[in-house]
């Protein structure tokens, strides 16, 4: 299985932000970082698409979204 990297870029209430996917055969699959990704958000609800539906980015920016 090759892994596979997705880029997601957010529009309307979520403009500004880009997330990228990737997809690895399994959890601990060792794969070449390519020296523009950020921090790992997995398990960060924030990004969670039914969160960013209810507290989209630009309310993170403002600072008047709640924590995670």
């Amino acid at each position: 299985m090759r892994t596979t990297l997705g880029i997601d870029e957010f529009l309307g209430e979520n403009a500004g932000l880009v997330v990228a996917e990737i997809e690895l055969p399994s959890e601990n699959a060792e794969f070449a970082r390519p020296t523009w990704l950020g921090a790992e958000v997995t398990a960060d609800v924030r990004y969670y698409n039914f969160r960013l539906a209810t507290e989209p980015y630009r309310l993170w920016r403002a600072g008047t979204a709640g924590e995670p």
